[in-house]
């Protein structure tokens, strides 16, 4: 058996926990796929050699059963009152605002997310990124079912305030992520109010974009902000590449970012929802800001670096494959709005 066979076994049960809830036709089956998804990820967070994970496996134990306690004591009350026990569609307006606020909890949405930077902060990049993606996608999916427009914006309003004035005064990058998947969470539930294929979408690209920033950061082994600043690459064009899917994962219109949220900015002006887009728009600029600033040093072409730092030496395949990721995060905006606009 090759050593990391148990987190291969815990990763599959973790993937097999979240499609039990998207195809569960049961609150209760929802609820005991959510179990499964959560009991799998805490033996895949703790690691012998990042100390801080034992601390973030437990907040993120401890949030994770609690929100599922709610979720729980939301559905039996809502079993004894109408003595429904397999039905998804819910008429009880408290009822589905506690169960909506236990899955926002769950999946790190403001004004719920106090834990997740947190959490993010004691993880590998690796496991942030499963963090950042997989793990919302079971809860998004159940919000999905039960949306309530008026609570649903306000946690929209809340969530991209929060997700972009956070993360102006940070240093360490896994928190960067973090507020920045708190932004995009928002921009994604506005996407639900919608329409549920454009959400999907949104989080499609969402998902690419992640693991193009993050493999780029575990592959060169970066944490915080100065580590940028003092990074010493053979290749010019890696660091570039960085830079650049930094700025697409921020939304700027020349990558490719900037094609979900184009589609989410057109749907709800069509929809005559013109505050919701100039307040997504307005706290994005803000995102991008501190986006900009992690870009600074590598678009200053004349940027001193220490050349003392150590080059890394890089496995080729993750090298091509974050290589690729990258190409297509830049260019690849004209492919996708020609797809489109033929659609």
């Amino acid at each position: 058996m090759f050593p990391n066979s148990s987190k291969i076994l815990f990763f599959l049960i973790l993937l097999l926990g979240s499609l039990i809830t998207v195809s569960a036709n049961s609150w209760l089956g929802a609820w005991m796929g959510l179990e499964i998804n959560l009991l799998s990820f805490i033996p895949l967070m703790n690691d012998i050699k990042n100390l801080k994970s034992s601390e973030a496996s437990l907040k993120y134990f401890l949030t994770q059963a609690f929100a599922s306690s709610i979720l729980l004591f939301a559905m039996i009350m809502y079993m004894l009152k109408l003595n429904l026990l397999f039905q998804l569609n819910l008429e009880n307006s408290f009822n589905k605002m506690m169960i909506m606020s236990s899955l926002l909890l769950k999946s790190g949405t403001a004004p719920f997310h106090f834990w997740f930077p947190e959490v993010m902060e004691g993880l590998s990049w690796n496991n942030a990124l499963i963090l950042m993606t997989w793990q919302k996608l079971a809860p998004l999916m159940l919000i999905s079912y039960i949306m309530m427009e008026t609570f649903i914006i306000i946690i929209i309003i809340i969530t991209i305030t929060t997700g972009a004035l956070s993360g102006l005064n940070q240093t360490s990058l896994r928190k960067i992520m973090a507020f920045s998947s708190i932004n995009h969470l928002g921009w994604l539930l506005s996407a639900m109010l919608l329409n549920e294929n454009i959400w999907m979408i949104y989080f499609s690209f969402y998902v690419f974009l992640s693991m193009s920033i993050v493999l780029l950061f575990n592959l060169m082994k970066i944490f915080h902000f100065n580590q940028l600043f003092s990074m010493f690459l053979n290749s010019k064009y890696l660091k570039m590449a960085m830079m650049i899917n930094l700025l697409s994962l921020g939304g700027l219109p020349p990558f490719m970012g900037f094609f979900p949220k184009w589609m989410v900015i057109q749907y709800l002006s069509m929809n005559s929802q013109m505050f919701m887009v100039v307040l997504l728009i307005s706290m994005t600029l803000i995102t991008l800001y501190f986006y900009l600033r992690l870009c600074f040093s590598a678009f200053m072409l004349n940027y001193y670096e220490n050349n003392w730092m150590i080059a890394f030496k890089f496995n080729n395949f993750k090298l091509n494959l974050t290589l690729t990721m990258s190409f297509i995060s830049t260019f690849g905006l004209p492919l996708f709005s020609m797809i489109y606009m033929m659609l």
